[in-house]
């Protein structure tokens, strides 16, 4: 039997999986993406002859059959996933009927599309003395969420949240976050199909219309929702600087500068 690996295709642009994953593509004996969110530029890597088959219209039983199946006659086997195989990729669902086939499996991670949406804004997540915490989450659906995981109530932290497939439930996550205490003119960052070329698209508002913002350019999937208090920070005109790049910190690497005059802890 061959080996099975779960690669994360990243975001969508080809040119952001890692090293690693495009060359098990390329040596792959067989591939199986997800035609719904990777791209099929992907596949350029993949060596002739190479077996290729699209999941989009695949049962669960069927994507773990036909990888145990090509496991049986290919040295490596690549199941292509979007993003990272371990966020909200039912990376566990498939990997279980490997393993109780005797399937050897490994795992390449991939670029998040909550990084990839932070990068296309030229966003950070996390500032000094404004948020030091990111939380990825979504908000309930069709799937429920575990006790204590609402929305509202990891909201209630105030930091960045990054929220994944609920472009269609705007308006339960604005709800969310004003009963959290929210002001409704937080802002709020909705990047469509991140780093995906010519499909990309970054909506800036507030929690009072992004939905609004949304419809008007129609973006209905394929779509991360930041909510946090450090959007627009490029155009703040004071930060709280990193201590790692600060003259007078001292770290193992680089001396501190002591300034004559200036106190410092």
């Amino acid at each position: 039997m061959g080996k099975v690996w779960f690669v994360g295709a990243g975001p969508g642009d080809p040119e952001l999986i890692t090293v690693k994953g495009r060359d098990l593509i390329a040596r792959a004996g067989a591939i199986l993406y997800a035609g719904s969110l990777v791209s099929t530029a992907t596949m350029r890597w993949a060596p002739a002859g190479c077996e290729i088959a699209d999941s989009k219209d695949m049962a669960l039983e069927q994507i773990s059959a036909w990888l145990i199946e090509k496991a049986a006659g290919h040295e490596t086997v690549v199941r292509l996933q979007t993003g990272d195989p371990t966020l909200y990729g039912a990376l566990i669902e498939m990997v279980q009927p490997l393993d109780a086939a005797g399937v050897e499996v490994g795992v390449v991670p991939g670029v998040s599309s909550a990084m990839a949406s932070a990068a296309a804004a030229v966003e950070s997540l996390t500032l000094p003395e404004v948020t030091q915490t990111v939380i990825l989450t979504r908000i309930e659906g069709r799937t429920p969420m575990p006790e204590g995981e609402s929305l509202q109530e990891l909201a209630q932290h105030h930091c960045t949240l990054c929220v994944f497939l609920s472009i269609t439930l705007l308006h339960k996550v604005k709800e969310e976050l004003l009963a959290a205490g929210w002001p409704a003119d937080a802002p709020v960052l909705v990047v469509h199909k991140a780093s995906w070329p010519d499909e990309e698209k970054i909506i800036r508002g507030t929690l009072a219309d992004i939905r609004d913002k949304c419809r008007a350019e129609k973006v209905t999937s394929q779509a991360m929702i930041i909510i946090s208090p450090t959007l627009g920070a490029r155009q703040w005109p004071t930060l709280k600087k990193s201590k790692l790049y600060d003259a007078a910190f001292t770290h193992r690497f680089r001396r501190a500068v002591r300034v004559e005059g200036e106190k410092h802890e």
